[in-house]
């Protein structure tokens, strides 16, 4: 493992050619500390850019250049991966994505279960809130349309995504709860075909939001093998991240051994009061199927609090149809008794909410459409009960009437010390699972999760400046050379010659998140530089506005 580890750090360090010597870089990063993301300890030297791409490392203080960053011994790293993002629309409402870049994020993934595409117009009429309430014209059906509209107006971070099995399920059942015949299924499998050709990374699956819970694991399984053969991976917000969730990591590991696709397991957690403490559970589980052979690992943002839609406390049965037919199944007394009465069940068959937070003061109101309810971003469940002179299951299903089912939720129901061991794990990552946002304007109106403005900064200032549960250099390979391995992105998540210079430069000492769940629009401190493809997005500590993002297509794109 030395040996390697020499090696890799001999292959960081290539000599600039005596043909590059005459032409001078773009940009020469000087006097940091590099730590290249390998998990290698940190060394001196300078970096050449040229053209968005890192020309060399070594000894350059005499080669021509046209600018030179003095790093004045701050860190010099790899460009940050959020394995989970969210930001397919906000993107396209303030391309330059503060609270990512802030975070020194340089590359997104998003699309979980539900992506940017495919559509049909049924889809973007029961989806016409969400669009407009981010004053979003769909103006695209399919991937290859999506991407082009990203590059055509450009943006601040690189952006990949997954085609969701949710969306294609939609497209071809609608948000019924049925099954497909054999010839559904082929076009299910040729949707996600056109995916990966169009650029997609892999295949996902959201699978507690209806109408994926309806999916049987035999359908996933055509989807993810179909994915495999163009390179994909299946990622997968599981089943059950609860009382089932063994259960559910059974399944995701039979989609990857029968598709013959990688697994990636988006925010690893154990969910609910009753589980915790089975981190290590969960952790054995993981590990005994990687040592059988099987290609799978996972992600976390490392908060004690998820956030999710509302209508996640709402068994299955209830969204059948969708969010409308959901809406008018709350107003009927008769219905809405049974909703409460399997909420209130704790053996029920589904990943029951309600059952795993310890009450409803561990519900925070978050997002919200609908302009009346806007009072109530920020504030438990708890406090709206009280306020309407309720109790906090009725007060959900009002909230959930009157915000047409779209409202968001933070859920307080993890234990710290199993966040920490996930995080730990050597095949764990990071992703942010928020989207893309900023203090100002429109989305500056929202009450998101804290971990959209601080996920990255608050792991280098908790978990690795004050409580060591990482080394920097650790924390650096969760956050680039872990994720662009797991990707397939050849060219990004090390510093080395021939690669994309996507690169942050911030001191490890001062580095902070600021953002918390009663004020989350925050940016967070300490990023001086952040380049992507070469081009500063930030410098100084302040936004550029440029817009070098790049789409990073699959491997099985076809132009």
């Amino acid at each position: 493992m030395r040996a390697l580890t020499l090696a890799a750090s001999l292959f960081a360090l290539p000599l600039a050619l005596p043909s590059q010597s005459t032409q001078p870089y773009d940009l020469v990063i000087a006097n940091g500390h590099i730590i290249d993301g390998t998990g290698s300890p940190w060394y001196s030297g300078q970096i050449g850019i040229r053209n968005g791409r890192i020309v060399a490392i070594g000894s350059l203080e005499d080669a021509p250049r046209t600018r030179t960053i003095d790093a004045h011994g701050q860190v010099v790293a790899p460009g940050f991966i959020d394995m989970l993002g969210q930001s397919e629309l906000t993107i396209l409402v303030d391309p330059r994505l503060p609270s990512k870049i802030f975070q020194g994020i340089t590359t997104e993934v998003t699309g979980e279960g539900g992506s940017a595409a495919p559509l049909n117009p049924q889809m973007i009429e029961a989806d016409r809130a969400s669009y407009e309430h981010l004053k979003i014209t769909p103006d695209w059906t399919t991937f290859r349309e999506y991407f082009a509209r990203l590059e055509k107006q450009r943006m601040g971070i690189n952006l990949a995504s997954y085609v969701g099995a949710t969306s294609v399920r939609r497209m071809v059942l609608g948000d019924e709860d049925v099954q497909p015949t054999p010839a559904q299924l082929a076009q299910m499998q040729s949707l996600v075909e056109q995916g990966m050709r169009d650029g997609a990374v892999g295949v996902s699956t959201s699978l507690q939001y209806a109408p994926a819970p309806y999916a049987r694991t035999e359908e996933l399984i055509a989807l993810a093998s179909t994915a495999g053969k163009y390179g994909g991976v299946y990622a997968t917000h599981m089943r059950s991240e609860g009382d089932a969730e063994p259960a559910a990591i059974d399944e995701a590991i039979r989609i990857g051994r029968e598709g013959h696709i990688p697994v990636e397991i988006w925010h690893l957690k154990v969910a609910g009061k009753n589980n915790w403490g089975k981190m290590p559970q969960i952790v054995a589980q993981i590990q005994a199927a990687r040592d059988a052979g099987v290609d799978v690992s996972a992600n976390t943002y490392a908060y004690t609090a998820w956030f999710n839609t509302f209508s996640a406390f709402v068994p299955p049965w209830a969204h059948d149809g969708g969010d409308a037919k959901l809406v008018e199944r709350l107003k009927d007394p008769a219905t809405r008794a049974r909703i409460r009465k399997d909420m209130l069940d704790p053996k029920g068959d589904w990943d029951n909410e309600w059952q795993e937070i310890p009450g409803p003061e561990a519900i925070q109101i978050a997002v919200v459409q609908n302009p009346e309810l806007v009072p109530l971003q920020g504030k438990r469940l708890s406090d709206v009960a009280t306020l309407w002179h309720e109790d906090a299951m009725d007060a959900l299903c009002d909230i959930l009437i009157k915000d047409k089912a779209f409202t968001e939720v933070a859920v307080f129901a993890m234990s710290e010390p199993d966040v920490v061991l996930a995080l730990k794990q050597p095949w764990v990552s990071v992703d942010n699972d928020s989207q893309g946002t900023s203090p100002d304007g429109l989305l500056g109106a929202e009450h998101p999760h804290p971990r959209a403005y601080g996920t990255f900064p608050r792991i280098l200032r908790k978990y690795v400046r004050e409580e060591h549960a990482l080394t920097l250099e650790d924390a650096i390979r969760k956050f680039a050379a872990l994720p662009a391995q797991r990707l397939h992105f050849n060219d990004r998540g090390v510093l080395k010659a021939g690669m994309a210079a996507d690169i942050v430069i911030f001191n490890p000492a001062t580095i902070r998140d600021l953002a918390t769940f009663e004020q989350p629009n925050q940016l967070s401190e300490g990023m001086e530089y952040v380049l992507v493809n070469g081009v500063p997005v930030i410098a100084d500590g302040k936004m550029t506005g440029a817009l070098p993002g790049k789409v990073l297509r699959g491997a099985g794109y076809k132009p």
